[in-house]
C-alpha cells in the first residue's frame, strides 16, 4: 500500500504539472486557453489513473462511509444530515479556523481537518471511505483556481490513491456551453478530468437553489429594501437543497448512475420578475426593483477585466451576465427520476417553499409584534 508520504509527493507532482501547464483562469482570455487545452489534461489524467489504482480494486472498507467536502455550505450540510438520517457514517472535511463546524458534530457527523489548498491534509481523511461527495466551491473572497480546479485536481489524485470507490461531484447546468466563464469553465473542465480519472464517478449539475432567493428577494421585498433584477427572461428551475442532498443520495445508492452526468432541476423556471412578483404577493408588499441592463454588465466586465487587481470581479461579472442572457436553466427529470428512483411528487415547489417561508417569518413577526411601515418591519 501507499504511504501517506509517497501519495502526497505524487500529487504535489502532477499538481505542479497541471499548474505549470495550465493558463490560470483569473481572465476572460485564461479561461479560453484553459479549454482549449482539453486534449493535454486527458493526458494527463490518464498518466495520474496509470500510477493510482482504479477505486474497485481498493480494501474492502464499508460502504456506508461518506466524505462530504464542502460540509459547511448551503447544498454541503443538507447532504450531510440526509445521509446521516439514511444511515450513513459521515466525515464532514472542515477547514481549521477559530469558528469549528460545531452544528455537524451535534447532528452526529465526525469531522476531520482539511483543506482543498493543502493537498497533504486529503489523503489522512479519505482513511477508511468508500464514499466522497464533492459539495466544494470557492467562496467570493477565494480563488476560483485554487480552489475549484487545482484543489478538485489534488483531491481526486488522492481519491484515485486511496482507492475511494464512489464520487459524486457537484456542478453547475449548462457548464460546458460557457468556455469564457472562468467558474463555468473549471466546472465543467474538472468534470472532464474527473471522467478520465478511473473512479467509479456520477456529476450532478444544478441549476439553481432556492435558498439563494431569500437573502436576493424575499427578505429586501419583505423590509422595503432594494432588490435588483434585469432586463431578461433567463430561466431557472430553482431545486430546494434539500431535494439536492435527497437526489444525491439516491445517486450514490444507484449503479445505473455510475458514470453519468444528470442535471437537477426544479418543477419549474422562473425568471428574476416572476419571482419577485411571487414574494411581492407572499409578503403583501411592493418591490422596489432596480434593473440592471444586461449592457451594462458586459460594459463593466469589459473595463474590470482590463486591469489584474480587478480581475476576480471581472470573472464574476461573467457569471453574472450568464444568468441574465436569456438562457434557460432547466432539463427534463423524468428519466433521473426513474434513474434514481425518486417520486417527482415530493420535490419542492418555489411557491411552496417561499409560501412556508412567508408564513413562518410573518407568524414570528406577528408573534414579537413587530410594528410595520408601508413595507418595513422593525422590532
Amino acid at each position: 500500500s501507499l504511504s501517506y508520504h509517497s501519495i502526497v509527493l505524487k500529487m504535489a507532482s502532477t499538481s505542479m504539472m497541471i499548474s505549470c501547464r495550465t493558463p490560470a483562469v483569473q481572465s476572460r482570455q485564461a479561461s479560453r486557453s484553459f479549454r482549449s487545452r482539453r486534449s493535454s489534461l486527458h493526458a494527463r489524467s490518464e498518466a495520474a489513473d496509470s500510477s493510482a489504482p482504479v477505486s474497485s480494486s481498493g480494501t474492502p472498507v464499508k460502504k456506508m462511509s461518506m466524505l462530504v467536502v464542502g460540509a459547511t455550505g448551503t447544498l454541503g450540510r443538507q447532504v450531510v444530515r440526509r445521509a446521516l438520517d439514511e444511515g450513513y457514517e459521515v466525515r464532514a472535511l472542515v477547514r481549521p479556523r477559530q469558528n469549528p463546524a460545531d452544528f455537524l458534530r451535534d447532528w452526529g457527523a465526525v469531522t476531520v481537518k482539511g483543506d482543498l489548498n493543502d493537498p497533504s491534509s486529503l489523503p489522512p481523511a479519505l482513511v477508511g471511505v468508500h464514499t466522497v461527495v464533492d459539495c466544494a466551491t470557492a467562496r467570493p473572497e477565494e480563488s476560483v483556481r485554487a480552489v475549484d480546479w487545482e484543489g478538485k485536481v489534488a483531491l481526486i489524485q488522492a481519491c484515485q490513491a486511496m482507492k475511494i470507490q464512489r464520487y459524486v461531484y457537484m456542478s453547475i447546468a449548462n457548464c460546458d456551453k460557457h468556455p469564457d466563464v472562468p467558474l463555468m469553465a473549471v466546472k465543467s473542465c474538472t468534470e472532464e478530468y474527473l471522467q478520465t480519472s478511473g473512479l467509479n464517478y456520477t456529476v450532478l449539475r444544478a441549476c439553481g437553489f432556492m435558498q439563494a432567493l431569500i437573502g436576493q428577494y424575499a427578505i429586501p421585498i419583505l423590509e422595503g429594501n432594494q432588490v435588483w433584477g434585469t432586463d431578461d427572461t433567463t430561466r431557472t428551475a430553482y431545486l430546494n437543497t434539500q431535494d439536492a442532498a435527497r437526489m444525491c443520495l439516491a445517486a450514490v445508492r444507484s449503479d445505473e448512475a455510475v458514470g453519468k452526468t444528470l442535471t437537477l432541476a426544479g418543477p419549474r423556471a422562473f425568471t428574476v420578475s416572476e419571482v419577485i412578483a411571487l414574494c411581492e404577493k407572499l409578503a403583501g408588499a411592493s418591490a422596489n426593483v432596480s434593473k440592471v441592463p444586461v449592457s451594462v454588465l458586459r460594459t463593466a466586465k469589459a473595463i474590470t477585466g482590463v486591469f489584474q487587481w480587478t480581475g476576480d470581479a471581472a470573472d464574476r461579472l461573467a457569471f453574472a451576465e450568464v444568468l441574465s442572457g436569456n438562457e434557460v436553466f432547466s432539463a427534463p427529470m423524468d428519466e433521473t427520476y426513474d434513474l434514481l428512483g425518486l417520486n417527482p411528487e415530493e420535490t419542492t415547489t418555489v411557491e411552496m417553499y417561499l409560501r412556508e417561508y412567508y408564513t413562518q417569518i410573518l407568524k414570528k413577526l406577528k408573534e414579537v409584534g413587530a410594528q410595520s411601515g408601508q413595507n418595513r418591519f422593525d422590532f
